[in-house]
C-alpha cells in the first residue's frame, strides 16, 4: 500500500504503452474516415471548408495525419515525429475548427494534443518498434 502512495510510477512499461496503443487506435480509428466518400464529403459541408478552394487539401490532410500518427504511433514506430504530427492536426482543429473553446466544447482534440506532448516529451516505452531500432544496445 505504501508503493501505491508514493511518487514512485506504477508499471510505468506497461502503462505508458498500453495509454501508446489506446491513443494510436483512436487516431487510426479517426484517420480511416479518409477512405469513407460519404464521410469526407460530410466534412467539405462543415462551415469552416465549406467556402474554402482548399477544403479537400485540408480535409484530406488532416485525416492522412491522423491515420498516418495513429499508425505509427500503435507501433512505436517514429514517435516523436508522429506526436509532433498529432499534436500540430490537433492543435488546429482545436483552435481553428473547433474555434478555440478548448475548455468545454472541443476539449477532446486538445487532450490529444496533450497526451502527443506526453509522447514527445518522454517517447515510445521499452515496449515499441522505436526501442528495437534505436535503443541502446547493451
Amino acid at each position: 500500500m505504501n508503493r501505491f502512495f508514493s511518487t514512485s510510477p506504477l508499471w510505468p512499461t506497461a502503462g505508458l504503452t498500453f495509454i501508446r496503443l489506446a491513443v494510436g487506435f483512436f487516431m487510426i480509428y479517426h484517420g480511416w474516415e479518409i477512405f469513407s466518400e460519404e464521410k469526407m464529403n460530410e466534412y467539405f459541408q462543415w462551415d469552416i471548408f465549406k467556402n474554402s478552394q482548399e477544403r479537400k487539401i485540408l480535409v484530406y490532410a488532416g485525416k492522412a495525419a491522423e491515420l498516418i500518427s495513429g499508425l505509427l504511433l500503435f507501433v512505436g514506430l517514429f514517435t516523436r515525429v508522429a506526436s509532433i504530427l498529432l499534436a500540430g492536426t490537433m492543435l488546429y482543429i482545436s483552435l481553428f475548427v473547433g474555434h478555440g473553446k478548448i475548455w468545454y466544447e472541443d476539449q477532446h482534440p486538445f487532450l490529444f494534443v496533450l497526451l502527443a506532448l506526453v509522447f514527445f516529451f518522454y517517447g515510445p516505452g521499452k515496449m515499441s518498434v522505436d526501442q528495437l531500432l534505436f535503443g541502446k544496445r547493451r
